[in-house]
């Protein structure tokens, strides 16, 4: 049995209470939880230091996560819980739903950090028309901050029992994987880049498309959230692993960071693999940042989200030229964008203007996404949308569902997606997603 979390007893419960909702909820599921509505009671409070292992604290496998660098936020349980219909405003509707359950919240905050008080997590389709976008109030929360300050936050419907630490059973692995093809198979998923390359190259109306494919997992017994979680943020310490309602991956692009009037990106666009000797990493990485087609392919993802985030702000300072970005399986060129706001702006809010950028969909947006609706074959659903947090002041961090899977069951959805421009070599962007399935791959085949 692994040990509770922490040593804090709220001084309102005299009892014990876990929760576990035993199981996870499909990506689409339209259910809300049977304390909808009610008033929450929202205490944080400091606990001592878990530890850089503080993922492992999470006691039941319907994860919530958001960590970098062994910092961030783990949730479990839900609290309060709203699932968006398909619409260009579900953002919007999420951000007011957000505030009605603040204002009538009782809120007691004695930590007063990034992601204490009251806190959601969200998955947001990438499309517009596609169901399954939800923000989620979890029951508990365990917040981290890197420097020895951890803290507790338990979201209670009013009249109910807060959450409680007691023993609960680690989590297991998924046992043996077989791997099934997606919408496409690898050969038709080529014929579709094939074709965005002759759209591109014959009309003036569509200079990038983001073509992604899809493959399957099936394993022996049902896929804990907790362990690809731990093994993500083991393997890619620098990218933000996250989970949110059966979505888990590791991304390594932050869509917005909004922190007061303060807000910042990193825009990633532009892939090579890694080296399997130091010499030839070097030589990779110097192909890639004189890449002319890696750099046409970064600066429309650049320029996209320049241009849709600038409108917001007094001032806006973008790196003038992009950095060389190491993760363990591939480099990417990476720019740095930061501003301060001009108006008051929550994260979702900033999170709907800069969605979809061209680093995930393509350039221009809206004739990008109908080559992908018409060329993928497939609903995205949450890959390649909006991910993270989000707190009761507007402040939060939101990447970009990448490097992820979808879980159902004993079943996962991978994602992985590449960048096409005129250049674009079919057999070579297949290698790109092979690469990039590969931090999902590693983790739900990794032995126990």
């Amino acid at each position: 049995m692994a040990q509770p979390l922490g040593q804090h007893r709220d001084d309102e419960q005299d009892r014990r209470h876990s929760e576990d909702r035993g199981g996870r909820p499909h990506a689409c599921d339209e259910q809300r939880p049977e304390n909808s509505g009610k008033r929450l009671v929202v205490r944080s409070v400091p606990i001592p230091d878990p530890g850089a292992r503080f993922l492992e604290q999470i006691p039941v496998p319907a994860a919530y996560a958001w960590v970098r660098q062994t910092a961030g936020l783990a949730g479990w349980g839900e609290a309060a819980r709203v699932t968006l219909p398909a619409g260009a405003d579900r953002f919007i509707t999420a951000e007011k739903w957000l505030r009605e359950v603040a204002d009538g919240a009782d809120i007691e905050d004695a930590v007063r950090r990034r992601g204490s008080g009251l806190v959601a997590f969200g998955a947001f389709t990438f499309d517009d028309a596609s169901d399954g976008s939800v923000l989620v109030v979890p029951r508990a929360i365990l917040g981290r901050d890197g420097t020895g300050n951890a803290w507790l936050t338990t979201m209670t419907p009013d009249g109910e029992e807060a959450w409680q630490p007691s023993p609960f059973d680690p989590p297991t692995g998924p046992g043996d994987i077989s791997w099934h093809d997606g919408s496409l198979s690898a050969p038709e998923w080529e014929q579709a880049v094939g074709e965005a390359v002759r759209r591109i190259t014959h009309s003036p109306d569509l200079r990038k498309v983001v073509l992604a494919r899809d493959m399957y997992a099936s394993a022996n017994r049902p896929i804990d959230a907790r362990v690809l979680l731990t093994r993500l943020a083991a393997r890619y310490p620098g990218c933000f692993t996250f989970a949110c309602d059966g979505m888990v991956g590791a991304t390594p692009e932050l869509l917005i960071r909004k922190d007061g009037w303060e807000v910042s990106s990193l825009v990633l666009a532009g892939t090579t693999p890694r080296g399997a000797t130091q010499a030839e990493d070097s030589a990779l990485a110097t192909a890639l940042l004189g890449s002319a087609k890696e750099n046409e392919e970064h600066q429309y993802a650049a320029d996209s989200l320049s241009d849709t985030l600038a409108p917001h702000c007094q001032a806006m300072y973008i790196a003038p030229r992009p950095e060389l970005i190491r993760l363990a399986n591939v480099q990417h060129l990476g720019t740095r964008v930061h501003g301060t706001l001009a108006t008051a702006k929550s994260a979702l809010a900033l999170v709907a203007a800069v969605h979809p950028t061209a680093a995930v969909g393509g350039t221009p947006t809206d004739a990008a996404v109908e080559a992908i609706r018409e060329l993928e074959s497939m609903d995205r659903e949450r890959y390649a949308g909006p991910v993270g947090w989000v707190d009761a002041n507007g402040n939060g961090e939101w990447g970009i569902a990448l490097r992820c899977a979808q879980l159902d069951g004993d079943r996962a959805r991978l994602f992985a997606g590449c960048g096409i421009v005129a250049g674009s070599d079919p057999a070579a962007e297949l290698a790109e997603t092979q690469a990039k399935f590969r931090p999902m791959r590693t983790a739900l085949e990794q032995a126990d």
